[in-house]
């Protein structure tokens, strides 16, 4: 689960990053952050899978993010259209981002708060609340992303293209770190050095 996550991070990081774009074309732009998508979806449904059984805030935000990694599959699917007009364009994409980012805004939210015991509380120590925070902070980020995407009709153009991309790599970033942290700790045997 943590690899899934930390792949699909790294995907968005990818390919958000300046000068991407023109380096590798944006057809293959969009296979990574399509690609990215399906990682974060397998993650979630492992994460959502292993909560069945605790009908609970863990249960809730597992599904709440699953639907979102859901959204971000139709989005980056769609987005590898070519010659979408505005209409389009905030329909099959910008629309599915916004509540796949929501999606993940909620998630995040509640993930936080059963780590943390409450919104406005000093999160705890400890590996589950930096995971809760990085996350929470990766969510805000892609929500500012989605909305700096929206496409305007009287311009022609995305609202702000670059911080779209900027905010969409400051979110996998977070992601990215709370994907590692999920990663199981090495545990040094207590054995001598080269013992069996």
């Amino acid at each position: 689960m943590a690899v899934l996550f930390a792949g699909g991070s790294a995907c968005f990081v990818v390919a958000s990053l300046p000068g991407f774009v023109q380096l590798v074309g944006s057809a293959v732009v969009g296979v990574v952050y399509f690609v990215g998508s399906l990682q974060f979806t397998s993650a979630a449904a492992i994460q959502w899978g292993l909560t069945i059984r605790r009908f609970g805030l863990d249960w809730w935000a597992g599904a709440i993010q699953f639907a979102g990694t859901l959204l971000f599959n139709l989005n980056t699917y769609d987005a590898m259209q070519e010659g979408l007009d505005a209409a389009s364009y905030d329909r099959l994409v910008w629309t599915p981002d916004v509540l796949g980012s929501i999606c993940f805004l909620v998630a995040s939210y509640l993930a936080y708060r059963e780590s943390s015991g409450g919104f406005f509380r000093r999160p705890r120590r400890g590996r589950e609340s930096v995971i809760a925070t990085a996350n929470l902070v990766g969510s805000i980020a892609f929500g500012v992303a989605a909305i700096a995407a929206y496409w305007t009709p009287t311009s022609g153009s995305v609202l702000d293209l670059a911080a779209a991309n900027a905010f969409t790599a400051l979110g996998g970033l977070c992601f990215l770190t709370g994907a590692l942290l999920l990663l199981p700790r090495h545990r040094p045997s207590s054995g001598p050095v080269g013992a069996c």
